[in-house]
């Protein structure tokens, strides 16, 4: 139980990292969402995630894996909405104070407001598997997986939630799919061994 809840940690953090580093809206000014700053086309939003995953596969070892991912979630946490940033440093600060019950309904408004921004699905799936609503957690992580079935964070998240039902089997075709997206990424691989040979048994 100690080494999953590491390995949970280990998984908010890096969903959170860019989110909480982003920029705090303008607060000058009554220019709209759309004119307050540049917005990048989304065709060459998803060329740009593209070519990083195409890196992420061919990623030589850990260090350059990990640059890469870090780019992946810059993209991915990037609202490109005043409002939503607004909203997802309140989150930041309700879970801080533990008031969970306050960060769900936040990201109501933010899946509300911006049902294209996948990183308001995968913070709300986080909040309920941190309440043990794992049924709302899947709900969500389906969602970001319909926007982006390359989301080896949502992927991951879904592992651990069938593997805290008991589902170790359908736990680990969904981990392998998080490996066809990113070969290196941290812990997975030992976690794939461990319930391929608890499954599947050791090879003589």
């Amino acid at each position: 139980m100690l080494l999953r809840a590491r390995f949970l940690a280990t998984l908010l953090t890096a969903a959170a990292v860019a989110t909480w580093a982003a920029p705090a809206p303008a607060q000058s000014g009554k220019r709209s969402e759309h004119a307050a700053k540049p917005q990048v086309p989304r065709g060459d939003r998803i060329r740009s995630l593209d070519f990083l995953f195409g890196a992420l596969k061919l990623a030589p070892d850990e260090t350059t894996a990990k640059a890469i991912e870090e780019r992946i979630w810059t993209v991915w946490t990037a609202s490109r909405s005043d409002t939503a940033n607004l909203l997802m440093m309140r989150v930041k600060t309700a879970i801080e104070a533990k008031d969970l019950d306050l960060a769900v309904t936040l990201l109501d408004g933010i899946v509300k407001i911006r049902p294209d921004y996948i990183e308001g699905w995968n913070r709300r799936a986080t909040i309920f598997y941190m309440k043990k609503d794992y049924g709302r957690a899947i709900a969500d992580i389906r969602q970001v997986l319909k926007r982006e079935p390359r989301h080896f964070g949502a992927l991951a998240g879904l592992g651990l939630i069938l593997q805290d039902i008991g589902d170790d089997k359908q736990a680990l075709e969904v981990y392998r799919r998080a490996l066809e997206v990113y070969p290196r990424m941290e812990r997975i691989p030992d976690v794939v061994k461990t319930l391929q040979e608890k499954i599947e048994g050791r090879d003589i």
